[in-house]
């Protein structure tokens, strides 16, 4: 079966997530956010979009036509499909919305304005949900029932083919923004690591054993532990140099489990200092690290090449001891900051060897080029931050 996936604002970021979770090495991406994957199996969109930070909407693909001839046919196409979709949802006003996804632009408008008429005729109420933008937002999407009385068709065209697709999930923004900005202890000043990245370093991760051991040695406020947790890990260790850190994760966490009715999970928090890791984690028990470290001051003037410096020891050091508390094969996903004027940080990874997820064929798009790296890793960030976020995936050898 044709599934689509819409891809987040970081192309490349969101690729490399779906490979680890999926196989999309025949995927085809129509401009930077349209992914069509062939699934030999059947997938549960409802259920994988809660735990993929950086998918927006996942939904099939019902139609195929050939470009050129489409203007029959793709009224046709329509016609059908939200007919069965209004056959099969509940009593009441039906509403229906368009998006269109790729450099063609489709007219939306005709095809709504016929959609309704269709349904007049019929004698069934309808609204036709339109935004501003070119495509629907999740917000508009949940907030007119798209998915529960109504439906999302989704148009795109590739090498002279035109795809047709129905959302069958959207972000959902409401818990991620609740987990982001609602939770009992944040920091600020040192900076937030949001959620739906640290989902995508979790699946990055790709551990397979809900009950093997993720660590995160730089734990700030918790918000790793407590996405991993929300994806089914129930043996976690958190530790931070910073009583603070560690005391706002255990808050965070407790409110995470209360909130969500998580059970039965194995949680251990230390105050240490992430240079004699090993010597309060057992040697070759950790299937993974997923961390944010300290990043170097995030305001005021920045002394570039001595920060650097004392990074690149830090994160040198704390890397040899990531390398005796893995497991053999063991991940690495860890964050590097890159600082304005495009200035990287290069610590000793002579352990490891660095793993690119995103599918060769897909590398050459340029909106993936512009935010990977020569060593194969992923820069993060907005337009006017200091410091960029870069995304490194380290298996140990």
């Amino acid at each position: 079966m044709k599934y689509f996936f819409i891809l987040g604002t970081n192309t490349a970021l969101s690729l490399a997530e779906l490979s680890a979770v999926i196989n999309i090495s025949d995927a085809q991406l129509i401009g930077g956010d349209f992914l069509i994957v062939d699934s030999p199996a059947e997938l549960n969109p409802e259920n994988l979009i809660k735990e993929l930070g950086g998918i927006i909407k996942i939904g099939a693909i019902r139609q195929k036509i050939k470009s050129g001839s489409e203007k029959g046919a793709l009224l046709s196409a329509v016609l059908e499909l939200a007919s069965a979709k209004k056959q099969a949802s509940k009593e009441g006003k039906f509403n229906f919305g368009f998006s269109d996804y790729g450099p063609r632009s489709f007219d939306k408008k005709d095809l709504g304005a016929k959609l309704k008429k269709h349904f007049s005729e019929q004698e069934i109420s309808s609204r036709f949900v339109v935004s501003r933008e070119k495509t629907l937002s999740s917000v508009v999407i949940t907030q007119n029932k798209l998915l529960t009385r109504g439906i999302e068709i989704v148009l795109s065209e590739l090498e002279g083919t035109i795809y047709i697709g129905e959302t069958l999930a959207v972000q959902f923004f409401k818990d991620l923004s609740l987990r982001d900005y609602g939770r009992p202890a944040r920091d600020d000043l040192s900076g937030m690591l949001p959620p739906k990245l640290a989902q995508i370093m979790i699946n990055l991760a790709q551990v397979s054993n809900e009950e093997d051991l993720i660590v995160d040695p730089f734990c700030g406020s918790g918000t790793i532990l407590s996405e991993a947790m929300l994806m089914g890990y129930k043996n976690i260790f958190g530790s931070d140099l910073s009583l603070k850190a560690v005391d706002d994760t255990k808050k965070n966490i407790s409110w995470i489990k209360e909130m969500y009715k998580l059970k039965d999970i194995k949680m251990k928090f230390a105050v240490k200092n992430v240079l004699g890791l090993s010597q309060f984690i057992k040697v070759e028990s950790a299937a993974a690290i997923v961390t944010e470290p300290y990043l170097g001051p995030q305001r005021g003037r920045i002394e570039f090449e001595e920060i650097i410096s004392e990074l690149e020891d830090l994160y040198s050091g704390a890397l040899q001891e990531f390398n005796k508390v893995l497991v053999p094969g063991g991940r690495v996903v860890m964050i590097w900051p890159v600082f304005y004027g495009n200035k990287p940080i290069n610590p000793s990874i002579s352990d490891f060897q660095v793993l690119n997820f995103i599918p060769e064929r897909l590398r050459n798009n340029p909106l993936v080029k512009n935010t990977t790296t020569t060593r194969n890793t992923i820069i993060y960030g907005r337009p006017g931050q200091k410091v960029f976020r870069e995304i490194v995936v380290l298996e140990k050898e």
